[in-house]
């Protein structure tokens, strides 16, 4: 049985783990994924350095609290909580940041989908989004959780999958692909039996959990089953800071493009889940690949007949 943990950002997992600081280029991209957990002070200070990065580099500690309406204490802790160690390497960050914006690369554009808005624009505007979704969520992955998370999949004896509604869908896609490859995996769409499943885990065993928002209940509980009874703990959400991190051993975090009346916020979290499964799925295939190999070599083969006759049927 593993000792539960008081919740803080990150879970169980030990500070200084061997996780570096974000590059500069992911401080917008983490700015938009953690703003929404951030306290309304912290918020300022995170917009400020994401709107004016050449500007705040420049201010020392107590004049980024000064412009933010703020103190000198929120301001390191915002530092942190963005990833750095401390106001100081936030600086550097903002330095090069700005340094890059310099160079002539274009700014980033917001764009919302009006209830009137022809097809086209329907079609760009949704593009230019998942886009976006994408590079924020690759550039605030943390790739030595990535890695150990990945490891822990390649070696383990089963491995159950959480998540309801849209993060089923992901949940069922992450497992599909591992069946693929030969390795056990479930994915339980009733929540009573992902708790039942969750109870027989135990230490060499997977437990992955797939919640945007990091809240939802029916995600929560069988994770902390899965984690008491010793298994391997894995959460892939929007919220770092969540109630599902208190129980998870890696913490995978993806980001979403701005909520909206026609694009909830479901439509894109999807869209990072997916490549943080693919992502996950290709590092254990890498891992695992004198066995992969085969194993997907013969569900093609299982399948092709099936292919063929769809072929000849659309032939006739």
């Amino acid at each position: 049985m593993k000792e539960t943990f008081a919740h803080v950002p990150g879970g169980r997992r030990a500070t200084g783990g061997g996780s570096a600081p974000p590059a500069p280029a992911a401080l917008a991209a983490k700015v938009r994924t953690l703003a929404p957990s951030m306290t309304r002070s912290m918020q300022r200070v995170a917009e400020a350095v994401a709107g004016d990065p050449a500007g705040c580099a420049a201010l020392t500690v107590t004049g980024l609290a000064e412009l933010t309406g703020t103190s000198e204490a929120t301001v390191v802790r915002t530092a942190r909580l963005l990833g750095y160690p401390g106001y100081r390497d936030l600086r550097l960050a903002l330095a090069g940041l700005a340094a890059q914006q310099q160079s002539g690369r274009a700014p980033a554009i917001t764009t919302d989908i009006a209830v009137d808005d022809p097809i086209a624009d329907v079609v760009a505007k949704l593009a230019y989004d998942e886009q976006q979704t994408l590079a924020d969520t690759a550039a605030g992955l943390d790739t030595v959780q990535l890695g150990a998370a990945v490891a822990a999949l390649a070696a383990a004896r089963r491995t159950d999958v959480y998540g309801i509604g849209a993060s089923n869908l992901v949940a069922q896609d992450l497992t599909q692909k591992m069946l693929r490859i030969g390795l056990i995996a479930h994915a339980p769409g009733d929540p009573h039996l992902a708790v039942t499943n969750a109870v027989q885990l135990r230490a060499g065993d997977v437990a992955v959990a797939i919640t945007h928002s990091g809240s939802t209940g029916d995600v929560i509980e069988p994770l902390r089953v899965a984690f008491e009874r010793g298994a391997t703990t894995i959460a892939v959400t929007g919220r770092p800071d969540s109630s599902v991190t208190q129980y998870a051993d890696h913490v995978l975090t993806t980001s979403t493009a701005r909520e909206s009346e026609l694009r909830p916020a479901a439509m894109s979290s999807r869209t990072s889940q997916l490549l943080v499964v693919d992502c996950l799925f290709v590092g254990v295939a890498q891992r695992i690949y004198e066995s992969a190999a085969p194993a997907l070599a013969a569900s093609y083969e299982a399948l092709a007949h099936r292919h063929g006759a769809l072929r000849a049927d659309r032939g006739r």
